[in-house]
């Protein structure tokens, strides 16, 4: 008996699951992705940390031959170490240079005519906008509106690639990136820096979340993780690049430009990149999926029987996939509710612990290129824990172990940093690995005409968590355990909901919300059907295949 599919997934298995089409295009999912990470933590050495003081050359008016020595000495107060202060000064006086010597000065007041980086080589965002005393917050301000940039491109480009397609969304991400990431190397202003972080943020966000759904509609099942967790590697890897990237660039303007400049090389998208085949049939647009499914077929060296493009033919045309449809049939509410609370704790996590791996004992390139390398096993090790045990069991026991790290690192004590450095790190392997295991998950949760607005949803709870991650370390002043105690318990919290989702490890696709069950219930079957099916189609071609990626 057949399995119950739709038209277009019949045919899609007619095309091939993973032939060099599908190949093809993960490549070009791949691609974007070293630029992703680039962005995500550049900012990361373009604020160094630079010796600092106020700039006092007022008394250079009155004498001019003073040594620098002796100009800081007269101008400047000293802290309990007898170090020079780095954001206060003696108050400008009329005196000439004798009364000053001979008095000295002792009233103080805030830098007012800015500062002075004596051991500065390069220029960067800290020493060229002043980001230091009364301006240092603005650093983890900008690092907060690019995340909200990532939220709000979440809320903008989901709900557009369901209704625009997915091929022109990715395009305009891509111009945008490219754009406003050169344009950042020469804002004259830190505000329109933040201005266009911001846009950054949200074209990576359309990039990630967009490309993710073109790969999970074309790949086969048995396919689907390795071709989506393998973009997730290079994102690790252009980390380690950033890295040395940053080594080599120490000017933060040509750093800027070094690591934007190459996504234009992506424009040849537009004649290579094509539209999903799933969402033309969704959106009525019958001839075009027509096209596209025989240029794969025909790349993948298959052909399409005639029968089966004939009965290529949409039920009803779909109304536009909104929020609101998420909420409205029971199953997928559930889904959308823990799926968010799930990607708002990864997130919150995630960000939580790589803000307090800190005692490495490396410099910040050699840190970086540690973050990117732990990533990669974690990345890696999710296919196989995906394969293994499914996506509910990975999804909730990742989540439950990142939250637990977080609790253990709480009765550790002060004077063993490296013990809570190596837990942190643990940490951060099985929060990175929770991560691709939600992208994967999520996807296949969401039926077609609102999968985009479902994965959508849950990383604008991501960004949301992404902003608010910092500013819960602002807690710390209270007590240093709050911060580490909301990460674990609300992660923990997270990770047991996950046991309520249903299972879609072998189900196809879910193309529309008027199915009346989620993707478990389609999936449970299919491995009753697909058991029967191994039985008596032994060499039966497309039986057996479709049987082999029911039971992966």
């Amino acid at each position: 008996m057949q399995l119950p599919m739709s038209g277009v997934g019949e045919i899609l298995k007619a095309v091939g699951d993973f032939g060099p089409f599908q190949k093809w295009l993960v490549l070009l999912t791949l691609l974007p992705c070293f630029t992703l990470s680039f962005h995500q933590f550049c900012q990361l050495f373009m604020v160094p940390h630079e010796p600092h003081h106020c700039n006092t050359s007022w008394i250079r008016a009155i004498g001019p031959n003073l040594t620098e020595e002796e100009q800081l000495n007269l101008t400047l107060p000293r802290d309990a170490d007898g170090a020079y202060e780095q954001c206060s000064m003696y108050s400008p006086v009329d005196w000439d240079l004798d009364s000053i010597v001979a008095y000295g000065l002792n009233a103080t007041e805030k830098c007012s005519s800015g500062w002075v980086y004596p051991s500065a080589q390069a220029p960067s965002l800290l020493t060229e906008f002043d980001l230091v005393c009364d301006r240092k917050d603005l650093n983890d301000i900008s690092q907060s509106i690019y995340m909200l940039g990532m939220f709000l491109g979440s809320m903008i480009f989901g709900p557009l690639s369901d209704r625009m397609g997915r091929r022109p969304v990715i395009l305009i991400s891509i111009f945008l990136q490219g754009l406003f990431g050169v344009a950042i190397a020469f804002v004259p202003h830190f505000d329109v820096y933040m201005a266009f972080r911001c846009v950054v943020g949200a074209s990576v966000s359309g990039i990630t979340m967009t490309i993710l759904t073109l790969a999970t509609e074309w790949v086969g099942v048995s396919h689907r993780p390795k071709a989506v967790l393998t973009s997730h590697c290079c994102f690790a890897i252009g980390q380690m690049i950033l890295a040395g990237l940053s080594y080599g660039i120490r000017n933060w303007r040509l750093l800027q430009i070094a690591g934007s400049a190459p996504v234009f090389a992506l424009f040849f998208y537009i004649w290579v990149l094509p539209e999903s085949a799933r969402w033309l049939v969704i959106k009525g647009r019958i001839e075009e999926a027509k096209k596209v499914l025989q240029k794969a077929a025909s790349i993948n060296k298959r052909t399409i029987p005639l029968e089966l493009l004939e009965q290529l033919k949409p039920e009803a045309q779909p109304k536009p996939g909104s929020i609101l449809d998420l909420f409205r049939k029971k199953h997928l509410r559930k889904v959308t509710l823990i799926m968010t609370c799930a990607w708002f704790v990864n997130s919150l996590v995630y960000y939580g612990l790589s803000l307090n791996v800190t005692n490495f004992g490396l410099d910040i390139y050699l840190t970086q290129l540690a973050f990117g390398a732990v990533e990669i096993p974690a990345r890696v090790g999710c296919i196989f824990m995906l394969q293994w045990f499914g996506r509910k069991k990975t999804q909730a026991v990742l989540l439950i172990l990142s939250g637990l790290i977080c609790l253990i690192i709480i009765g550790i004590p002060e004077d063993q940093p490296i013990v809570t450095t190596v837990l942190a790190t643990i940490g951060k392997f099985t929060a990175t690995a929770s991560f691709s295991t939600s992208y994967v998950y999520t996807a296949e949760l969401f039926p077609t005409v609102i999968r985009q607005t479902g994965v959508g949803l849950c990383s604008m709870s991501a960004r949301l968590a992404g902003i608010i991650a910092p500013l819960m370390l602002l807690l710390e002043q209270y007590h240093p355990s709050i911060p580490m105690a909301i990460f674990g318990s609300a992660t923990v919290v997270g990770g047991l909901l996950c046991f309520l989702l249903p299972e879609t490890r072998g189900t196809d696709l879910v193309d529309d919300t008027r199915d009346g069950c989620p993707p478990a219930q389609v999936c449970e079957n299919a491995n009753s059907s697909s058991k029967s099916e191994h039985v008596k189609g032994k060499g039966g071609g497309q039986d057996n295949e479709y049987t082999k990626s029911t039971q992966f």
